[in-house]
């Protein structure tokens, strides 16, 4: 098959692996990757070093966060959650930021409409 596998199957283990090391060397101290992307939804694992943050921004219509490894801290405003491997949260409506406690990976799914 040529192009790109739209049905590829991803190890999220080894992903979120590939990408902390990257995010170790980067200075940013963070990265990214899109796994799925269609019009309806968007899945990224993001990969962050400890001390990195996602500054606060505007939530998307529906979103969760999946922590794969590592420890997180999702916050608004007004409340936080300490998120530990294995554990999903939806994402707040209002704005919000997260913050990287330990070395960590997340899944991000977005719905786009």
């Amino acid at each position: 098959m040529t192009g790109t596998d739209h049905h590829a199957v991803v190890s999220l283990s080894v992903l979120a692996t590939e990408l902390l090391e990257e995010a170790r060397a980067h200075h940013s101290r963070r990265t990214a990757r899109t796994i799925v992307s269609g019009t309806s939804m968007r899945a990224t694992v993001i990969a962050l070093a400890e001390g990195a943050q996602l500054a606060e921004h505007d939530a998307p219509a529906a979103a969760t966060v999946h922590v794969l490894s590592g420890r997180v801290r999702l916050h608004t405003d007004e409340r936080e959650w300490l998120l530990d491997a294995g554990e999903v949260v939806p994402v707040p409506p209002q704005r919000h930021g997260l913050d990287a406690l330990t070395d960590c990976a997340v899944l991000l799914t977005v719905a786009l409409r």
